[in-house]
């Protein structure tokens, strides 16, 4: 299998040498450049094959969030991972609604790192709890029963929504429902449909934004 070509942005060069050295440990991965800023990155991008951004959020000139929107308007095929800190969110919910793939702090292991740039470029969402709850418990929420309700979703789908928002792949879930992964693909189709979403990671969004998972 290729190796997976990381683009690093940052606007704090040790903190791009860091992560560069870090990365460069794992077989997996291939760190092709770096960037100080969105703008950096989305020229990069024109002109170099790259499989993910891992991307600062806050940065001077142009911002993870905007550099998200060019990127993914650019080249929608190209994975967003951002790297943020607990003080980030409004950030953080713009970039994902712009269709960043998921967001890690900054001070993850290496492990976690390493996992979710693997899991977002499979196409999977990658959300760290602990500031997705902190990000949600500020949103007007509904009940649970009122949700399923106002979307007409059945209870295989909120099981399929929790599912998506744990960050397990289309296999995953197949496993965990014993259904086969036509069914599984087919379900999700139809509950983006009634819920008017684009894709998982919106999915994802939703679901912690109405507590259907906390």
């Amino acid at each position: 299998m290729s190796k997976i070509k990381v683009l690093i942005v940052d606007d704090e060069k040790l903190i791009r040498k860091g992560l560069k050295i870090i990365l460069s440990s794992y077989d997996d991965l291939e760190i092709i450049g770096d960037a100080s800023n969105g703008y950096e990155a989305l020229e990069f991008c024109k002109s170099n094959d790259v499989d993910i951004v891992l991307m600062d959020i806050r940065m001077n000139i142009c911002d993870g969030v905007l550099g998200t929107r060019l990127i993914k308007e650019y080249d929608d095929s190209i994975a967003l991972l951002i790297l943020t800190t607990f003080n980030d969110d409004e950030y953080i919910k713009d970039a994902m609604k712009f269709g960043a793939s998921g967001y890690l702090l900054k001070d993850s292991s290496d492990e976690v790192l390493h996992e979710g740039i693997r899991s977002s470029f499979f196409g999977n969402v990658v959300l760290d709890k602990s500031v997705a709850e902190k990000i949600m418990s500020a949103e007007k929420t509904v009940e649970y029963e009122h949700i399923s309700n106002i979307y007409n979703l059945t209870e295989k789908e909120i099981s399929i929504i929790k599912l998506i928002a744990d960050g397990l792949s289309n296999k995953e879930i197949s496993q965990e429902l014993f259904l086969s992964e036509g069914t599984i693909k087919n379900n999700i189709t139809n509950i983006l449909g009634k819920l008017e979403l684009r894709d998982r990671t919106q999915l994802a969004i939703f679901a912690f934004k109405n507590k259907i998972v906390i």
